[in-house]
C-alpha cells in the first residue's frame, strides 16, 4: 500500500508529455537559447581550455617574473580593494541612515560614481593623476606651493592609485545594499538595546552587524569574484605603468591576447586564476544553499 500511495503521488506530480504541435513549439522556443548558449558560452570556455591545454605554457609563465608580480598586485588588489570597500559601505551606510532633511541629497550625489560608466569615470580619473600637470599636482602646488610624485611612475603608487579608483566606483553600490540590510531591521530590536543600555558602538557590535553578518559575508565573496575579473580598473587608470608593473591577470591576459599576439598565454593568464575564483564560487554557492540570506 505504501508503494502505490507513492506511485500514485509521482504519477500525480509528473510532467506531462508533449505530443503533435505541442512539442515542435516547445522545441521551436528551445533551440534559440540552446544555441545562443553553446555559441556565446560553452564554445568559448571550451575553446579556452583547449588553447590552456598545454603544460609547458604554464611552465613558461611561471618562469617570467612579471607574471609573478602580477599575482601579487592580483592579490593586493583584490584583497585591499575588496576588504577596504566593504568595511567602508558597512560604516557608511550607518550614516545614511539619520533622518536629517540634508541626508537625502548627499545620498543622491554620493551615487553618482556608481551611476556613471566606468570608462568616462576611470578616464577622468586617470587625468587627475597623470602629471606633472594634473589636476591634483596643480592643486597641491597652488595651494601648499608643493609639487606633488608622478603617481604612474612608481609600481606602488600607481597600485595605490588603482585601488583608491576601485573603491571610490564601487563603494556606493554595496554602501546601498548595506543600507537596504539596516533599514530591514525591526526597530524594536534597537529600542530594546536602547533601553538595556547598548547604545552607539556597543549597539553596532553587538546588534547591529550579527544580524548583517551573512548579508556582509555574501556580498564579500560576490564582490571577490566581480574583483577577480575587473579588467577596466587597471587597464584606464594606470594602465599598467610603469613598465607593466601594476597590471592584474585580467589586464596582463588582455597585453598577451592582443598586443603580443599571444592568444595562448593571455587564455593560460585567465586560467590561473580558477584556483582563487572556483573555491570561492562554491563557498558562495554552498552558503546560498545552506544559509538564507535573511536578516
Amino acid at each position: 500500500m505504501p508503494n502505490a500511495a507513492a506511485r500514485r503521488i509521482l504519477a500525480a506530480n509528473r510532467l506531462p508529455r508533449l505530443h503533435g504541435s505541442e512539442f515542435t513549439w516547445a522545441i521551436a522556443f528551445v533551440v534559440p537559447y540552446a544555441a545562443v548558449l553553446i555559441a556565446f558560452a560553452a564554445y568559448p570556455v571550451a575553446y579556452g581550455f583547449w588553447m590552456a591545454s598545454k603544460p609547458s605554457l604554464y611552465a613558461d609563465l611561471v618562469a617570467n617574473p612579471v607574471y609573478v608580480r602580477t599575482v601579487v598586485n592580483t592579490l593586493l588588489f583584490v584583497g585591499i580593494g575588496v576588504n577596504l570597500k566593504m568595511f567602508l559601505a558597512l560604516l557608511l551606510s550607518g550614516y545614511f541612515m539619520q533622518r536629517d532633511w540634508w541626508i537625502k541629497p548627499v545620498l543622491l550625489i554620493y551615487i553618482l560614481p556608481w551611476a556613471l560608466s566606468a570608462i568616462p569615470s576611470f578616464t577622468s580619473f586617470h587625468w587627475m593623476l597623470i602629471g606633472p600637470g594634473g589636476f591634483l599636482d596643480s592643486v597641491s602646488l597652488a595651494l601648499f606651493g608643493v609639487e606633488g610624485p608622478i603617481w604612474f611612475n612608481n609600481r606602488w603608487l600607481g597600485l595605490g592609485c588603482n585601488v583608491v579608483a576601485y573603491v571610490w566606483k564601487w563603494l556606493p553600490f554595496w554602501t546601498l545594499i548595506f543600507l537596504a540590510g539596516r533599514m530591514a531591521i525591526p526597530t524594536e530590536i534597537h529600542e530594546a538595546a536602547d533601553i538595556d543600555g547598548a547604545s552607539g558602538p556597543r549597539r553596532f557590535v553587538h546588534v547591529t552587524f550579527p544580524l548583517l553578518a551573512n548579508v556582509y559575508l555574501i556580498c564579500t565573496l560576490l564582490s571577490t569574484i566581480w574583483a577577480l575579473g575587473d579588467f577596466a580598473t587597471v587597464s584606464l587608470v594606470s594602465g599598467g605603468a610603469p613598465g607593466m608593473a601594476t597590471d592584474v591577470l585580467t589586464s596582463l591576459s588582455f597585453r598577451y591576447a592582443f598586443d603580443m599576439l599571444r592568444p595562448d598565454l593571455g587564455v593560460v593568464v585567465a586560467m590561473s586564476a580558477l584556483p582563487v575564483l572556483i573555491p570561492v564560487v562554491i563557498v558562495l554557492m554552498r552558503m546560498m544553499r545552506v544559509r538564507e540570506v535573511q536578516l
